[in-house]
């Protein structure tokens, strides 16, 4: 692979995305009569970046950073988690999403009593198939997602007997390339740098004084020992973000490629990611039978109550 630009015909301009995001979180913040949001941080670049634009639209008093670690977490997350919020003045609150999780891996893996067919009493109530039957333990994907929806499971929950939001922390680069989980990371009320690639998130971390550790360190989910963002993506977040800035331009693949200097092979690639992924930025399809369809032509801007 060939390339590493962040983004041909790019424009980086940190502190105009700083107040625009600020104005937003403000607007939405209000409309919905909310009193504030929840923000779950990681320890990674994005969600420290928006832990500190909301302070700057809210104030500290107003946003309740929630670590959510698993069992297996790295610790060096938690102590960049730490930092991120320390440098906000604020204290983040820890629930570990681990008995969740386990809780999912109990109830998938015990055996299932079907009510009786037919006829009868109900004491032959059918069996299931037995442990086993979903294995004792999830497989590293369905595992990863777990957690993910484990996560929002909690935020949802701090934040509904605050009267908070839920504050996502998803860039654009994850957003186009279906790089979260659906109901998870994707499940929020406000998506504050869901328009910004992840080499621009970096950028306006920098412009907004993130502890360089966090600004330094690989992109990682955090899903296993070793993991990283661009390990999974397989190329990096520079020529990702090239690809997907030539996509948002209309630019065909070929001309991509030549301004990128990416080989073919790899627009096509993310291409692929993002046609694939399509689902994940939409709400569920329903077919058009009335005059006015949730989610195809009824559609109104956002109005809190």
């Amino acid at each position: 692979m060939t390339g590493t630009s962040p983004g041909f015909l790019a424009v980086q301009d940190p502190p105009v995305w700083e107040a625009t995001i600020v104005s937003f979180l403000q607007r939405h913040i209000e409309e919905a009569h909310a009193k504030g949001v929840v923000v779950g941080v990681s320890g990674g670049l994005d969600s420290a970046v928006v832990a500190a634009l909301a302070v700057r639209a809210l104030g500290s008093d107003r946003v309740v950073p929630i670590m959510l670690p698993a069992p297996d977490s790295n610790p060096q997350d938690a102590e960049h988690a730490r930092l991120s919020c320390k440098a906000l003045g604020l204290e983040p609150h820890m629930h570990s999403i681990g008995p969740v999780v386990a809780g999912l891996e109990q109830t998938l893996a015990e055996p299932m009593a079907l009510p009786s067919q037919g006829k009868g009493n109900g004491k032959g109530a059918a069996k299931g198939r037995g442990p086993g039957a979903h294995g004792s333990t999830l497989d590293g994907r369905v595992r990863g997602n777990a957690k993910a929806r484990a996560r929002m499971l909690i935020l949802y929950a701090e934040a509904q007997r605050r009267d908070f939001l839920v504050c996502g922390t998803g860039n654009k680069s994850e957003l186009l390339t279906g790089y979260f989980t659906k109901w998870g990371d994707g499940g929020v009320d406000v998506q504050p740098i869901g328009d910004l690639y992840k080499t621009q998130v970096r950028d306006l971390a920098r412009h907004l004084g993130v502890p360089k550790p966090i600004i330094d360190k690989p992109p990682s989910a955090g899903l296993y020992a070793g993991q990283t963002d661009e390990g999974d993506l397989g190329l990096t977040y520079a020529q990702l973000d090239s690809v997907l800035k030539g996509m948002e331009l209309n630019l065909s693949a070929d001309v991509i490629a030549r301004k990128t200097k990416l080989d073919r092979a790899l627009v096509d690639k993310v291409e692929g990611m993002v046609r694939k992924t399509e689902h994940k930025r939409r709400m569920p399809l329903i077919p058009k039978i009335g005059a006015r369809t949730v989610g195809i032509d009824w559609r109104r801007s956002v109005q809190w109550h």
